[in-house]
């Protein structure tokens, strides 16, 4: 009994560890090898002119990409891209800060579903600290906040939970809409944290354009960027907080683990099968991922806002077209990614034939996509939505010095390599860890704390998300952003404005040409209380699986 307990604990652990059930794989050959398959599709685009340098807006598609959530080693974004502060000479030493989030899953997701999260993902100094949305950044120990405490919340209708914001559940093919710009909702201090060193005004603020929200939602404080320059004053000035955004950015799919199994047959051949992935399939049979990369400059958003809460008269709060860019696509693409385990060297690691199969498209000069093989790929019809479903099966080709995965049938896999047998389907986990927040009475959870609450949202992947309503400049983030309570009550009073006159049922980013909008999660959608409809925020304090 005890051998067997034993080895029933041993299964399960290494099937949480390599996201792969490892009871099917007990009957089959025993030369079956894990493995993954990573790598990235590069999105080529045309430059614009370096003047369109505050922010950036795009629609990417939204869907489901493997047939069953992995485990928890499963980790890939959707399309995106990466907002870096532009410099007029390159920096002399590693200053690596961005905003590079986006649709996907992650390791530390803890409530995952095949439908995919969103999150913000703004990185300060060579990863010290992330932020990932209000409440959530590097790590969970608030002793050490690393980024919690980086995002402000800002929608009085927008609840985001810690694990990240969910999607509506069946998402498929539809598209999500999102950009960065800069809101000039602090003031440009010229000391940081008591230290003789500046901090910017650039409030970094997502605009979400979905089909039951659009507006802003949350905000990078600028002291999330600037606060390493009060260890390092010689970094003044280096990051996103003062300095404007690069407007040439990369726009890939950043791939980090797919699983797959590989085998060796009798002749020395090896084959190997991914786990089923599939791609959106549009009504004419080719899949539209990414539509309208925009580029801004200030005069987009910023001028009019300025302006407002100097006595102006209101900013819409419409992102001026006149003042932006649109980037077209010539049409081309490239994919890196590649079968290995992980025993093999990241310089052997081979690729796939990708281009055997998918063609990169412009489908019209503001949206990419992809031509399939049909010989190749499977169509399939979901309850979610069409698809495109990659070929499983490749085997290892060499021609002289170079080797690639090449497609290969199902029924030309000889049996004896046991990869017909191998499961992809939701590996077991124990429960997900509750996120929680500081409890402690003195903590600035609590001092001086909500106004109303606790409430609690049921979100599509399960969990429980208990939330309370603070006003706006009491949230803890903003309490932990290195302002003065004479600095917060002006951002209350710029917020309280903007509450009354930003809703949530109008166009902000400029429409899609094309398509449908993917929904945010509608139990996420919330209302204020009466009397608190502006200037107060909803914020999540603790995120837990649900009964």
């Amino acid at each position: 009994m005890l051998k067997k307990r034993v080895f029933q604990w041993f299964t399960s652990y290494l099937a949480l560890v390599f996201a792969l059930p490892l009871a099917p794989l007990i009957g089959a050959s025993s030369q079956v090898r894990k493995g993954e398959m990573a790598g990235y599709l590069l999105v080529p685009h045309d430059k614009v002119p370096e003047t369109y340098n505050a922010g950036f807006s795009l629609y990417v598609a939204a869907w489901p990409l493997l047939q069953e959530y992995p485990g928890r080693r499963f980790q890939t974004g959707l399309f995106g891209t990466w907002m870096h502060a532009h410099y007029d000479t390159k920096p002399t030493r590693r200053v690596y800060s961005d905003i590079e989030g986006g649709l996907g899953w992650w390791r530390d997701t803890r409530f995952a579903t095949e439908t995919p999260k969103f999150i913000m993902g703004g990185v300060a100094l060579n990863f010290v600290a992330w932020a990932n949305g209000p409440g959530a950044g590097k790590g969970r120990d608030w002793d050490q906040p690393k980024g919690k405490y980086g995002v402000a919340q800002l929608s009085p209708w927008v609840l985001w939970p810690p694990d990240g914001l969910n999607l509506k559940q069946g998402t498929c093919g539809e598209l999500f809409g999102y950009g960065y710009l800069p809101l000039p909702l602090t003031t440009a201090k010229s000391t940081t944290a008591g230290k003789d060193v500046p901090t910017g005004n650039n409030c970094w603020t997502l605009f979400l354009n979905t089909g039951n929200f659009k507006g802003p939602v949350a905000f990078f404080t600028p002291y999330f960027f600037s606060r390493v320059t009060v260890d390092d004053p010689n970094l003044a000035g280096m990051f996103l907080d003062s300095r404007p955004s690069g407007p040439n950015r990369a726009l890939q799919m950043e791939t980090q683990y797919i699983p797959s199994v590989q085998a060796t047959d009798e002749k020395g051949d090896t084959y190997a099968r991914i786990a089923p992935t599939s791609f959106p399939r549009g009504p004419k049979g080719d899949t539209t991922v990414v539509h309208r990369v925009m580029a801004y400059n200030k005069k987009a958003l910023w001028d009019a806002v300025e302006a407002w809460f100097e006595g102006g008269p209101p900013a819409s709060g419409a992102i001026d077209p006149r003042a932006s860019v649109v980037h077209n696509f010539p049409g081309r693409g490239r994919a890196t990614w590649r079968i290995y385990d992980r025993s093999i060297p990241r310089e052997e690691r081979v690729r796939i034939a990708w281009d055997s199969f998918a063609s990169p498209v412009a489908i019209d000069s503001n949206t990419f996509g992809y031509h399939w093989n049909e010989q190749l790929v499977t169509r399939k019809d979901t309850a979610d939505g069409p698809l495109v479903t990659l070929p499983e099966y490749y085997r290892l080709a060499k021609e002289g010095e170079k080797a690639q995965w090449v497609v290969v049938q199902p029924e030309d896999v000889p049996a004896e390599t046991g990869l017909a047998e191998v499961s992809f389907s939701r590996p077991p986990a124990e429960p997900s860890q509750p996120y929680v927040t500081p409890d402690d009475p003195e903590s600035c959870w609590k001092k001086p704390g909500p106004v109303a609450g606790p409430f609690q949202a049921y979100p599509g992947d399960g969990s429980v998300v208990t939330y309370y309503w603070y006003r706006f400049a009491d949230q803890p983030a903003l309490l932990n952003a290195d302002l003065t309570d004479e600095e917060r009550e002006s951002l209350q009073k710029r917020v309280e404005k903007l509450h009354r006159n930003w809703q949530k049922d109008r166009d902000y980013l400029a429409p899609p040409k094309i398509g449908k909008l993917a929904d945010i999660d509608p139990a996420l959608i919330v209302t204020p209380p009466p009397g608190l409809e502006a200037g107060y925020v909803p914020i999540a304090t603790r995120q837990a699986a649900g009964e």
